[in-house]
């Protein structure tokens, strides 16, 4: 893993926003790798920190504190010169390490030690940028079917969501909202699905359900009605997973096939604050032949964007992790189990 690693000294606005340990020291997704190329400054916003993102010519992702330390002006507004960022506002420059390396008004003093920009920990995996503010108490979370060659990836987004992250979480994980908000696609309205009493049980990697069963009449890409059995996970506060097993069908949703196939995808969300957050995913695919990625995205959008238009109506804004404050039944098992486990790990950002 190919880290850059923080300076000791903190920016002045680590005071503002999240404080929440537990999220400052996990790996959240703050783009895909091809959004960021040499030469250019982007801006992005993190727990309410805002961050500059930037690729030195040798590739390297380097994520930063949208501040210089001079006189407080945003970086974002700078430009990059000879792979360095420079400063807007007295033109400061700033080398890959974060240290600065000219003073364009005193040229020839070296610049003093604490001269610094304010670098954060950054890795790239499975063609996301992911970045830590704090000190990362594990690694990314693995993605099963990164490294397998008889899958299709395929990255759609990212969806900007009104919402709280938690909240785009737990509606990930959930299946009992497929026959209404994904009508035609993943359930069916007039008929929806009963579902079995499953189970959740805490491992190693996180939370993980049992499968659940449901019919889908347009059940991936290629348009095929299918019985599919899925399994979620979440392996981290704002990172969550399914692997869907999939079997043919008829319109009624009885199988026609042995056969199974595999549909798997990876969840990632950066809360921009406590209400607001932007959705990445990648889906990874062992039907052959493969579908189009571009249809595979095509139904990835109106997914995820039936998603956002409920969970943004979803009140109180921030997720309640005590129980007693919603209604849960059995088949809220997953997400009653995942505020659970929020609250366990003693999570105050974004939660009530």
């Amino acid at each position: 893993m190919n880290l850059i690693a923080v300076v000791p000294h903190q920016p002045i606005t680590a005071s503002d926003g999240c404080q929440d340990p537990v999220l400052l020291n996990d790996w959240h997704v703050i783009g895909y790798s091809t959004d960021f190329t040499p030469g250019t400054i982007y801006p992005t916003r993190l727990l309410e920190r805002d961050l500059i993102v930037w690729r030195s010519a040798d590739q390297q992702i380097h994520v930063w504190e949208d501040l210089c330390i001079h006189r407080g002006a945003r970086l974002s507004k700078g430009w990059i010169k000879n792979d360095a960022v420079v400063c807007p506002y007295h033109g400061w420059e700033y080398d890959c390490t974060g240290a600065c390396t000219l003073m364009p008004a005193a040229p020839d003093e070296k610049p003093m030690k604490k001269a610094r920009a304010f670098p954060y920990r950054a890795v790239e995996r499975y063609g996301f940028v992911w970045a830590c503010l704090g000190e990362p108490e594990q690694d990314v979370p693995v993605f099963p079917e990164w490294e397998n060659d008889l899958y299709l990836k395929v990255h759609s987004g990212p969806y900007p969501y009104k919402a709280n992250g938690f909240r785009a979480v737990e509606n990930f994980i959930d299946a009992s909202h497929f026959p209404f908000v994904h009508a035609g696609l993943n359930g069916v309205m007039d008929n929806p699905d009963r579902l079995e009493p499953y189970t959740v049980e805490e491992v190693e990697t996180g939370l993980r359900s049992s499968e659940v069963r449901v019919f889908q009449p347009f059940g991936d890409a290629r348009g095929k009605p299918l019985m599919a059995f899925y399994t979620y996970h979440a392996f981290r506060p704002l990172t969550a997973y399914f692997s869907k097993r999939t079997q043919d069908a008829d319109s009624q949703g009885t199988i026609t096939s042995d056969h199974s196939d595999t549909f798997a995808t990876l969840f990632t969300v950066q809360p921009v604050d406590a209400v607001t957050c932007i959705v990445r995913v990648c889906a990874a695919l062992n039907v052959h032949p493969h579908p189009d990625p571009e249809k595979v995205r095509e139904r990835a959008d109106v997914v995820f964007n039936q998603d956002r238009d409920i969970v943004e109506t979803q009140r109180p804004e921030r997720i309640p992790t005590e129980l007693r404050y919603e209604l849960h039944h059995r088949t809220d098992l997953m997400g009653q189990k995942y505020r659970s486990w929020l609250r366990g790990k003693g999570i105050t950002y974004g939660v009530i």
